[in-house]
């Protein structure tokens, strides 16, 4: 019975000792109740964040903190962004504060975009109206990125914020080189918008820019068409703004934005161009042997000199 009632006193010890231990390495690991700003970047995993908050002395315990973490069921729902913490919070106060609202927002707004297509995810991370943004919004010069946001930001400021990137990334050189193919410095984000519609690689859209190229300059009709597409607008039945399959009737709609109507370039871009269609204009060659371009929907790219090879192109990889 004495051994018995030693044994539970033993095993008691044990237990408060462990527990004490636990909460010391879950304990805050300064008294510096200064706040600090902390950022979680987008699709950052858990290991990655604990490894940040050790570094920077905002966990007493990596292995504790990533433990907890997983116990609670709280590190799934760590939110990507900017918060303030301090030193003074326990693991338990750090880990609270990563899972609810950050201060600033990540937002990743994709290359081929119009701007309402922007304004549409915006106004679900942001208290942002979809028509202020479209106002402030300068289609084509809204250069797509991931940024990171407060979360109470103005919707110009957004809209700022893009152009500037835009501007950043528009460099004298590629200027230059556009304006040595005979384009103004407008012409060739008009051509790297259809660009940026009509293909998907880099060779690919160096490829089509080159061939939409040589079409201007020999007076051809640039027969694009998600120029088409920008033209018909939202499509209710797919919600989508690119319609997908476009009929007979859709190539003569009367837009200015239909190239199969009117030769030369639409008045202005279709979509934000990526950095990647704005190189390919400006490495276009006009002197490619090429005419005309077809993708498979497997994606494969095909090209032609004259329109028999073209219709052949068409007919054989339907």
């Amino acid at each position: 019975m004495k051994k018995s009632i030693k044994f539970i006193i033993i095993i008691t010890i044990i237990i408060f000792i462990i527990k004490l231990f636990w909460s010391s390495q879950l304990s805050s690991p300064s008294s510096d109740k200064s706040a600090r700003i902390f950022v979680v970047d987008k699709g950052e995993d858990f290991s990655k964040v604990v490894e940040n908050l050790k570094k920077m002395g905002l966990i007493k315990s990596s292995w504790a903190f990533t433990l907890y973490g997983k116990q609670s069921g709280l590190a799934n729902q760590v939110q990507a962004g900017t918060f303030r913490l301090s030193s003074s919070f326990s693991a338990q106060q750090t880990l609270k504060t990563l899972t609810e609202k950050p201060l600033d927002v990540w937002v990743t707004l994709l290359e081929g975009w119009r701007v309402e297509e922007m304004a549409d995810v915006l106004s679900s991370k942001f208290k942002s109206q979809k028509s202020k943004f479209i106002a402030a919004a300068k289609e084509g010069y809204m250069f797509p990125d991931t940024y990171l946001f407060p979360i109470d930001v103005a919707e110009d400021q957004i809209a700022i914020r893009l152009k500037s990137t835009f501007d950043e990334k528009y460099s004298d050189d590629l200027k230059s080189k556009i304006k040595s193919l005979g384009l103004t410095e407008q012409q060739g984000v008009i051509l790297a918008s259809i660009v940026e519609r009509e293909a998907r690689s880099d060779k690919v859209r160096t490829e089509v820019a080159s061939i939409l190229l040589k079409r201007l300059k020999i007076g051809m009709g640039l027969n694009a068409d998600a120029t088409i597409q920008y033209a018909l607008g939202y499509q209710e039945k797919e919600k989508s703004w690119w319609k997908r399959n476009l009929t007979q009737d859709d190539l003569k709609i009367p837009s200015p934005y239909n190239t199969y109507l009117y030769r030369g370039l639409p008045p202005g871009p279709i979509c934000n161009p990526s950095l990647s269609s704005l190189k390919a204009v400006a490495n276009a060659d006009s002197n490619t042997p090429y005419l005309y371009y077809y993708h498979d929907p497997k994606g494969n790219s095909y090209y032609a000199k004259t329109l028999e090879e073209h219709n052949q192109n068409v007919a054989s990889n339907p």
